[in-house]
């Protein structure tokens, strides 16, 4: 078995990103990549106004380009290269890279960006190594709840805003699909709405958005409103939303609602062993309130064979899913 590679150099992530002769920029989350290479680029030009930008595609390189962008030019303004792709480029990039690496040009800054894979791992291998002047800044996906709550917090943190909790909540399972398309709603409320962020500012910039979110189902069913879950239910499908992340939404509440049932530690002990968010544990505890453990197990058997009938064990899915919704709302009753 081969041995991952040691990394000698600076790893940073994508809100600390910092210039450097070579700035390796890795991770699936490309709208942090952007914003990490946005934030160079301004640190480059709050240093020199001259600066000069360039941008390359390292899967249709051409010989000789990097040379070119990278020779001093008459003036001696610094440069800096953006470079995408590096997960895809051609053989004539890499020969120049590594070779480019070996003494680049203290006054050009080059940014590689990554997103994964092993294509041009040995470019990636040499850079980590230690004997190169690089940093690499780590743009991670933003894969739980957990991540997008934190992530969130931040904007509006570094930006100097307030928003209360219940509101960044609503927020995050509103754009829950999409690390960008969070950013940007955070971007938005943070250059139009004045004062503290409410739940009714929220409500009045993506009330559409929040209450056809799948968490309004399932926050309702949980709590026993049937006639509300449905109603919601129905506007969730009618708005686009697929059954299968319907019914994992359901089963990771009721799953997590069953790891609390009769736990007596605090939510702070509980985060990490339970891979959940304290306010997330704090919610679950709140939901518990009318629900047996008998209950608990039947709604979970429920929505186990719910999610066999919508990826193509039934007919009617949608009768499946009301269904379910019904076993739910009934706190684990069936009629």
């Amino acid at each position: 078995m081969a041995t991952k590679a040691k990394i000698a150099i600076k790893q940073l992530s994508w809100s600390d990103a910092q210039p450097s002769p070579i700035v390796l920029v890795t991770g699936a989350e490309d709208f942090l990549a952007d914003r990490a290479t946005h934030s160079i680029r301004e640190i480059l030009r709050s240093a020199d106004s001259s600066l000069e930008v360039s941008d390359l595609d390292a899967s249709s390189y051409v010989p000789g380009e990097l040379l070119t962008l990278a020779s001093p030019s008459l003036f001696g303004e610094p440069r800096l290269i953006r470079v995408t792709n590096v997960e895809k480029c051609n053989d004539e990039f890499l020969l120049e890279m590594l070779d480019y690496v070996s003494s680049p040009d203290p006054d050009t800054t080059v940014v590689l960006r990554h997103s994964g894979g092993v294509r041009g791992k040995k470019l990636l291998d040499t850079l980590r190594g230690g004997t190169v002047p690089c940093v690499e800044v780590v743009c991670a996906e933003l894969k739980s709840d957990n991540d997008k709550f934190d992530f969130a917090a931040a904007e509006f943190r570094s930006a100097g805003r307030k928003i209360v909790p219940s509101a960044l909540r609503s927020l995050v399972q509103a754009f829950s699909g999409s690390g960008s398309e969070l950013a940007n709603a955070c971007q938005q409320l943070i250059a139009d709405a004045d004062g503290e962020i409410t739940d009714r500012t929220v409500e009045d910039y993506y009330g559409g958005r929040v209450e056809a979110t799948v968490f309004k189902v399932v926050d309702a069913a949980v709590a026993g409103r049937l006639g509300e879950a449905l109603v919601t239910l129905r506007h969730s499908l009618q708005s686009g939303a697929d059954p299968v992340p319907i019914v994992a939404t359901f089963a990771a509440k009721l799953r997590l609602m069953a790891k609390l049932f009769g736990e007596r530690r605090s939510s702070g002990e509980l985060a990490g062993a339970l891979g959940a968010a304290p306010w997330q544990i704090d919610r679950a505890r709140k939901d518990l309130s009318g629900w047996s453990e008998y209950g608990l197990g039947t709604a979970i058997e429920v929505i186990a064979q719910t999610d066999a009938d919508v990826k193509g064990a039934s007919r009617d899915p949608i009768y499946a899913l009301e269904r379910m919704v019904n076993v739910v709302a009934s706190y684990g009753r069936i009629n």
